[in-house]
């Protein structure tokens, strides 16, 4: 992992975000460096999903700013969000099971050749070099249907489409959920060699055994607040637990007196 002397490749500074009467996110700050893997964490209803939804553009923030690179961006929709080179692939992977590998990873970018005809060969040709590049060695082939994979091949095709684009900065979902053991071992060690590449890389998981394994730094949100921010190499996970469980909070929910001031209500928002 690069050192925090760097400038943080995203930097998210006093976000807040209310739906309604319900709170999901209170003055939230996040920083990812180059080259490391960030872990999200915190129960169902914590803020999570809000807040990585936030950082693609999916949602618009009440309150909060955004810097990519050491400058301050706007994030108004996902296209300002991929635009700088923020890829995120969530839990569903989004993936057309009736068309191959390739297809998906081109899915709206689709290459031309000089008669305004697709560009098969030159699609082809780049999807099997990003699968190289990122060591997918379980592949057998780029022309393959999505429905003929397992799991993890089929996780592995979502980041490699993911980063094909001059991707910086990559968010991966839950990206070893319902996975078996040699699948969650790929997709573990493709996330190795996305930070060695000298992404940022934010993963939600809530598997702390799955995170110990490739996180450097591990961010804990409980209702809406990150009440952590921990280096793997000075804590447990049994720390990680506690914050989760038990993190101090900083606003109580309902019971907030500034501008912040509405009860808020679990509702699932993860």
């Amino acid at each position: 992992m690069a050192g925090h002397d760097q400038t943080p490749l995203l930097e998210v500074s006093g976000v807040s975000k209310r739906f309604g009467s319900v709170q999901a996110l209170y003055d939230v700050d996040l920083e990812l460096y180059p080259g490391e893997v960030l872990g999200l964490v915190g129960d169902n209803g914590a803020g999570k999903s809000t807040l990585i939804k936030a950082i693609s553009g999916n949602y618009k923030v009440d309150t909060g700013t955004f810097k990519f690179q050491g400058q301050p961006v706007q994030i108004n929709d996902p296209k300002d969000s991929s635009d700088l080179g923020i890829e995120v692939v969530y839990q569903d992977l989004a993936l057309c099971d009736n068309l191959n590998v390739t297809q998906n990873m081109f899915l709206g970018r689709e290459e031309k050749n000089g008669v305004g005809l697709l560009d098969e060969a030159t699609m082809q040709r780049r999807a099997a070099e990003t699968l190289k590049r990122l060591s997918v060695t379980t592949l057998g082939s780029v022309n393959l249907n999505i429905a003929q994979l397992s799991g993890g091949q089929r996780q592995s095709v979502a980041v490699a489409k993911a980063v094909m684009w001059n991707s910086k900065a990559v968010i991966l979902d839950e990206p070893t959920a319902a996975l078996g053991v040699a699948q969650t071992r790929q997709v573990l060690e493709l996330v190795r060699r996305l930070s060695a590449e000298g992404l940022g890389v934010l993963v939600i998981s809530h598997n702390l055994h799955d995170l110990f394994e490739i996180a450097d730094r591990f961010m804990v949100l409980r209702l809406g607040q990150k009440v952590a921010d921990l280096v793997k190499t000075e804590t447990t996970q049994q720390q990680v637990v506690e914050a989760i469980t038990a993190g101090q909070l900083k606003y109580v929910p309902g019971q907030v007196t500034d501008d912040r001031d509405g009860e808020r209500e679990d509702n699932g928002n993860n």
